[in-house]
């Protein structure tokens, strides 16, 4: 085989959904494959009109996936200075609307031919893999890395019966992982902790919010008002997000934040319930619907307020850092890779808080050093990746290209103990996960342990074999 590598990596959402999970990986694909010394594949979800008119924002729809295709690489070509090289597939998925994500359909492994399958990048794997069916990804791939984006059981506690739920997840979690991937890496602390995991932020900004950054800096040594607003906060308007804990502070010491005037941007379930507590506070807070934070409009804010404890990295607090702004959040694992910036200020109570801010609407920002703005970076953040990643780490096993989704129990024929088991647990997991009335028992969307005809049209792939009706020839 060439040296050349081949990352395929795979997420569970796209634009023009705006979530970190359909952000952040299409920035890993294309600065992966920036310098040209690997090959890069970005699969993602494809899903039938009737569901994209569920998820995508402004009744955006797309007719086929050449045409969404045409969108994401627009959209990353307009935020990056090169022209990005990588390939983009996409695999059949369906919208829970219950959980409120999509799920992959059928065995997502195929996007990939075998003879191109090297390391595989499961952006989310425990969600790409809670009903996965099909090809062993550690059989297929030599290597195969999870990045773990989201905190499901913060969300899952808030839930009716979340603490049993919780408990439930975090084993099924764990499972998956354990039998699916060779490394774990966890964005922050704020995740659970996993089998072969390591902690490590290995994401970074949009390079147009570094550059917002150079330009306040050049402001403020001519001496120039780099930062004529005060304090604002923007992130999906859910009560989840911070809002509430953001609102009671403001509420609880209105008279000493007699002078503060806060902006929140965002849209959600939940607006017109905060846009409701808001107007019942003697302050200044106003709440607008939510837009791009590379907005103009956001550039001459000088503090940037992010009460959550529900994220696992903010990508807002590090790109208003990234802008020069100080940075007013809580002391918590998920904002632990802010410390090392000076602009970020933390609080560990309500005290703190509200001595903080009125500190940060006296002061004038810090400037960014070269190194700082280089941590924030894609460039750093992929290195960061290559390293935590241990790309050329040896496997423990040999990868497989048997083309049988058949898994027979082969811990009945091994010695190796350790192999046993996970064979084992395998073999349950695609028992479990192939039969329909345990996949829906346990949350996944009902018919989809293989493409409908629907999203095999969409996508050119083979219609199913039709079953034989069995015809009974009646002997006289």
């Amino acid at each position: 085989m060439s040296t050349r590598r081949h990352f395929a990596v795979f997420t569970t959402a796209s634009l023009p959904w705006m979530t970190g999970t359909s952000i952040n990986p299409l920035f890993r694909a294309a600065y992966l494959a920036k310098d040209g010394s690997r090959d890069v594949t970005l699969v993602i979800p494809w899903l039938s009109r009737k569901d994209q008119e569920l998820v995508y924002p402004n009744k955006t729809v797309f007719d086929s996936p050449l045409e969404q295709e045409g969108y994401v690489r627009r959209w990353i070509e307009e935020r990056v200075d090169f022209r990005p090289s990588f390939s983009i597939k996409f695999y059949p998925a369906k919208f829970s609307v219950e959980m409120r994500s999509i799920l992959p359909v059928g065995d997502i492994t195929e996007c990939i031919p075998d003879e191109m399958a090297d390391i595989a990048v499961l952006e989310e794997p425990e969600h790409l893999n809670w009903y996965h069916h099909g090809r062993r990804w550690k059989n297929k791939f030599r290597r195969v890395i999870g990045v773990i984006h989201t905190n499901y059981l913060a969300y899952v506690r808030r839930e009716k019966n979340g603490q049993v739920m919780a408990c439930c997840l975090r084993y099924a979690n764990t499972w998956v992982t354990r039998i699916y991937c060779h490394k774990i890496i966890r964005l922050s602390g704020a995740t659970q902790d996993l089998p072969k995991s390591v902690v490590c932020n290995v994401h970074g900004v949009n390079p147009k919010f570094l550059e917002v950054g150079k330009l306040k800096l050049e402001q403020l040594q001519n001496g120039e008002a780099a930062f004529t607003k005060g304090a604002y906060y923007i992130g999906k308007m859910v009560w989840s997000k911070g809002y509430r804990e953001l609102l009671d502070l403001l509420s609880k010491y209105q008279s000493r934040l007699g002078v503060l005037e806060v902006d929140l941007y965002g849209s959600g379930e939940d607006s017109d319930e905060v846009r409701e507590s808001a107007d019942r506070l003697s302050l200044a807070v106003k709440v607008h619907p939510g837009r791009d934070h590379a907005d103009p409009l956001f550039h001459d804010y000088k503090v940037f307020i992010n009460p959550s404890t529900t994220d696992v990295v903010c990508t807002t607090s590090a790109e208003a850092l990234a802008m020069g702004k100080i940075v007013i959040c809580a002391n918590h694992p998920s904002n632990e890779f802010f410390k090392q910036f000076p602009n970020c200020r933390i609080y560990n109570n309500d005290e703190e808080f509200v001595q903080l801010t009125l500190d940060a609407l006296a002061e004038q920002p810090a400037p960014l050093t070269d190194m700082q703005m280089y941590d924030l970076s894609w460039e750093a953040a992929t290195d960061r990746f290559m390293e935590a990643a241990e790309i050329n780490h040896p496997t423990a096993e040999p990868r497989s290209h048997q083309a049988s989704k058949t898994y027979f129990p082969t811990f009945l024929r091994t010695r190796k103990l350790k192999q046993n088991l996970e064979d084992a647990s395998v073999y349950l997991h695609q028992a479990l996960s192939g039969l329909e009335v345990t996949r829906c028992a346990f949350g996944a969307v009902p018919k989809s342990l293989q493409p409908d005809e629907q999203l095999r049209k969409d996508l050119g792939l083979s219609s199913l074999p039709k079953k034989k009706k069995l015809k009974l020839k009646l002997m006289t």
